[in-house]
C-alpha cells in the first residue's frame, strides 16, 4: 500500500503538470540541517513559492544523518569540524522501504516525509539508507551531504536518481516532468531510459539545471567506476557512451545531463552565456535558457521595515534598521568578544567559502585594508561568516587567516554557524552587503537578493544576478570590474583596488554625510528587489519556460 499524501490546495490551473524536482540539498528552514549553502537556500525558496502558487510538484531529496556539519571552532578560534547526529520529529515515517543497486549490491532504502503544512512547502520525501537492514558501509551513503569520499559521493548520486525513481513508483505518483536541480541525480535519467528504452521518452520528462560554472560544481569520472558502482541502472557502458555521446573513458555529468534533457537553463542571464560559450561546441546538447534564481519573498523580507517603507516613515526605517543591528551584534559579542556599535557603518561578507568567492580580497593591500578599519572619522565594522565544504582545506585555510587577522582589530569579527538563522540575522544587520567574486564565476549569487529585502546595499561585481538588479548609486553600487583576461592575481589586485576606491570615495561618504540619500538606497533597493527577485516569479518561470515547453 502506497503512503498517502497529497498537496494542501486545490492545484492551480496554470501548473497542471506534475513535476518531481530532484536535489541534493534544501535550505528550508533552520531546524532542518540538510543543506550546505546556495543551492540549498535556492531549492527551499523554490519549495515554499511552488506552495505559494499552488503548483503540482513534489519535492525529492535525501535525509542526511550528520547534516553538511556543524562549524565550531579550535581553541584558537581556527575553524573546526563536527558532525552531530540530527534527529527531526516533524518528519513522518513513510514506511515504504525497497532496494537500489550500488556496487551490485542490494542496498535497502526508506524514505521520510515533510508535510506542506509544517514550513510551507510542497511535498517533500527524503531518502535514507541509514536501516538496519544495511551494513555500515551502506548506511554510510546518506550520512554527510557531500561526502568527500568519492564512491560514497556516486552511491548517494545512485540514492537520489534511481531511489528517487523508485520511491515515486512506490507513490505511484507518476511525473510529466522530472527535473534534475544539478547534475548529482544523474542516475535518474539512466534509470527512466531503462524504464521507456527509448531516448525520445527520457528526453521529453526531462530537464536540467545547471547552477556554476565552475569545474569542481561540473564533475567528471570514469565510466568504468561509475559502471562497476551501478551509476548506470545496469546499462552496458557501450549504449551509455552512445546515448550521452561520450568519447574516452571519462563521464562528464553536466554534459551528458545537457545530451539527456530536452531543455536546460542557467541561472542569471550572465550564466547562460556563460553556459553556451562552454558548451554550445559540443554536438547533441539540448536547448539552453536562463531563468534567473530569486529568494522567497515571504521568508526572507522584513515584514516590520516594509510596512514602514509602505508608510514612508524613515524615521521608523532607521529605528527598526538600529535594531536588527543591535540583534547582529549580540552574536557578534558572543560568538568573538566584540562590542559593536550600531552607528557605525557595518559590512557583512557572508557566503559559501570558496576561492573564486575571494573572501579574503580586503588583504590584497594591506595598507589600504589598515587605512580603512583605523578610520576615525568614517569608522567600519566588518563580518565575515561562511562555510568552506569540510574537506576543503584551501577554504578552511582562507577562512582560519581571516580569524588570524580579524583577532587583532576591534571591529572585525568572524563567525561560525552560518546557516539560514545566522544569514537571516546578517542581512537584516548589515549595512553593506558586499559580493566580490571573479567575474563570470558567481552564476547567480542569491544572497544579495535576500540583503535587500532586509534593508542592506549591496556592494558588488557586476556577475550573476547582480547585472539584472543593478542601478549604480541608485539601488546599490557596482564595483568596477577589470579585464577578465588578466591572470587570476593580476585580477585581485585590481578588483581590491576598486573596492577600496568605491568604499572611500562613495559608498562611506554617502553613509556619514548624506544619510537622506544612504535611506533613498535602501528603499530602491528594497522596492526594486521585488517581485522580481522573489522566488514566485522564478517558480512560475520554471513551468513557463522549462515544464511546459516541447
Amino acid at each position: 500500500m502506497s503512503f498517502p499524501f497529497s498537496h494542501p490546495y486545490n492545484i492551480n490551473p496554470a501548473f497542471q503538470k506534475k513535476v518531481a524536482y530532484f536535489c541534493m540539498e534544501f535550505g528550508i528552514h533552520q531546524p532542518l540541517k540538510i543543506y550546505a549553502g546556495g543551492l540549498g537556500f535556492l531549492a527551499g525558496s523554490h519549495m515554499r513559492s511552488a506552495f505559494e502558487l499552488q503548483q503540482n510538484m513534489v519535492g525529492i531529496g535525501i535525509l542526511w544523518k550528520y547534516g553538511y556539519y556543524d562549524q565550531l571552532r579550535k581553541q584558537d578560534q581556527t575553524m573546526d569540524v563536527l558532525f552531530e547526529e540530527k534527529k527531526y520529529n516533524f518528519l513522518k515515517e513513510t514506511g515504504i522501504k525497497f532496494t537500489i543497486k550500488v556496487s551490485k549490491h542490494d542496498v535497502w532504502v526508506t524514505a521520510y516525509y515533510l508535510p506542506p503544512e509544517v514550513f510551507n512547502t510542497v511535498p517533500i520525501f527524503f531518502l535514507t539508507t541509514d536501516l538496519p537492514e544495511n551494513d555500515y558501509l551502506a548506511k554510510t551513503i546518506s550520512h554527510k551531504l557531500y561526502d568527500a569520499n568519492p564512491e560514497t559521493k556516486i552511491a548517494a548520486s545512485i540514492l537520489l536518481g534511481e531511489g528517487g525513481a523508485k520511491l515515486l513508483e512506490e507513490l505511484k505518483w507518476e511525473p510529466d516532468i522530472y527535473h534534475l536541480n544539478e547534475s548529482h541525480a544523474l542516475p535518474l535519467a539512466f534509470y527512466l531510459y531503462n524504464k521507456y528504452k527509448d531516448i525520445n521518452e527520457l528526453k521529453k520528462r526531462l530537464v536540467f539545471t545547471n547552477h556554476t560554472p565552475e569545474e569542481s560544481g561540473n564533475p567528471k569520472t570514469n565510466i568504468a567506476l561509475l559502471d562497476k558502482m551501478g551509476f548506470f541502472c545496469d546499462i552496458p557502458q557501450t549504449e551509455i557512451k552512445a546515448i550521452t555521446q561520450t568519447e574516452g573513458d571519462t563521464m562528464d555529468h553536466t554534459l551528458a545531463a545537457l545530451r539527456l534533457s530536452h531543455k536546460a537553463n542557467g541561472v542569471s542571464v550572465m550564466h547562460q552565456k556563460t553556459l553556451s560559450a562552454m558548451w554550445n561546441s559540443f554536438e547533441g546538447i539540448c536547448e539552453m535558457i536562463s531563468i534567473t534564481n530569486a529568494q522567497n519573498y515571504n521568508y526572507w523580507h522584513d515584514e516590520d521595515l516594509y510596512k514602514a517603507f509602505r508608510n514612508n516613515d524613515d524615521k521608523e526605517m532607521q529605528r527598526i534598521k538600529m535594531q536588527r543591528k543591535r540583534d547582529l551584534f549580540e552574536v557578534v559579542a558572543d560568538q568573538c568578544g566584540e562590542i559593536y556599535d550600531d552607528k557605525i557603518c557595518t559590512i557583512v561578507f557572508a557566503k559559501r567559502f570558496a576561492g573564486y568567492k575571494r573572501p579574503d580580497l580586503f588583504f590584497h593591500d594591506m595598507e589600504r585594508f589598515e587605512q580603512l578599519v583605523n578610520n576615525k572619522d568614517r569608522p567600519v565594522q566588518i563580518i565575515w561568516a561562511g562555510k568552506p565544504y569540510p574537506m576543503d582545506y584551501a577554504g578552511i585555510g582562507v577562512f582560519d587567516k581571516i580569524v588570524d587577522i580579524a583577532k587583532t582589530y576591534s571591529n572585525c569579527s568572524v563567525l561560525v554557524g552560518y546557516e539560514l538563522r545566522l544569514a537571516k540575522l546578517l542581512k537584516a544587520g548589515s549595512d553593506v552587503w558586499l559580493n566580490v567574486p571573479r567575474i563570470t564565476h558567481e552564476a547567480s549569487g542569491t544572497s544579495g537578493m535576500a540583503a535587500a529585502m532586509n534593508g542592506s546595499v549591496n556592494v558588488a561585481l557586476p556577475d550573476g544576478w547582480f547585472p539584472e538588479f543593478a542601478n549604480d548609486k541608485i539601488n546599490s553600487f557596482i564595483i568596477t570590474p577589470c579585464d577578465i583576461s588578466e591572470p587570476d592575481h593580476v585580477q585581485d589586485d585590481l578588483d581590491a583596488a576598486s573596492l577600496y576606491n568605491l568604499l572611500e570615495r562613495e559608498v562611506l561618504p554617502m553613509y556619514y554625510d548624506y544619510p537622506h540619500s544612504w535611506m533613498e538606497l535602501i528603499k530602491n533597493g528594497m522596492k526594486d528587489i521585488v517581485p522580481t527577485f522573489d522566488s514566485n516569479r522564478m517558480a512560475q518561470e520554471y513551468y513557463e519556460k522549462l515544464y511546459m515547453s516541447k
